[in-house]
């Protein structure tokens, strides 16, 4: 199995049991996430409560709850969410956090394609949600999610050069 680590704040933010598709030119990840339902397991074991002596509603008090499966499996957190201004402070930020940490190669392609990929985040701000690791780090890179038109599920968005790949 391969997680995806956050580079700079080593939080698991993704694996390998998730597809996700290149946009923007290898920058972002695009990742289908689901709603999934968890708790309010109802166990038939075939007895009969009323033989039992047992009123029908005995038992434990289970309740179900709808979360996002890459939400809750990697426990990321929510953060507010941004204005244009401190949406674009926070990628000088990043951008000056994380090219450090890119080989040659990589770092050329970030410096070539980093701008293009924010142009896209910034034309869908105002439909995002903003996630971090569980640590959350102030630093760290953020991960999006939005509603594609029409869809009951969330797309999440991550930046693929802020990702290290460990091998589990």
């Amino acid at each position: 199995m391969l997680v995806y680590q956050d580079l700079i704040s080593g939080d698991e933010l993704l694996s390998d049991s998730f597809t996700y598709k290149e946009i923007e030119n290898g920058m972002l990840w695009e990742v289908e996430g689901k709603w999934v339902v968890q708790g309010a397991v109802d166990v038939d074991i075939g007895a009969n409560p009323s033989a039992e002596g047992c009123e029908e509603d005995e038992g434990v008090d289970d309740q179900a709850v709808k979360v996002v499966d890459i939400v809750d499996t990697f426990r990321l957190q929510e953060q507010p969410s941004f204005d244009k201004k401190q949406f674009v402070m926070y990628m000088k930020r990043f951008i000056k956090l994380l090219q450090p940490k890119l080989d040659g190669e990589k770092q050329e392609l970030f410096k070539k394609h980093i701008e293009g990929a924010t142009k896209y985040l910034l034309s869908k701000l105002s439909d995002l949600q903003f996630f971090v690791g569980e640590s959350m780090t102030d630093d760290s890179a953020l991960v999006f999610a939005h509603y594609k038109e029409g869809a009951t599920d969330p797309t999440f968005l991550y930046f693929a050069y802020a990702l290290k790949e460990v091998k589990c």
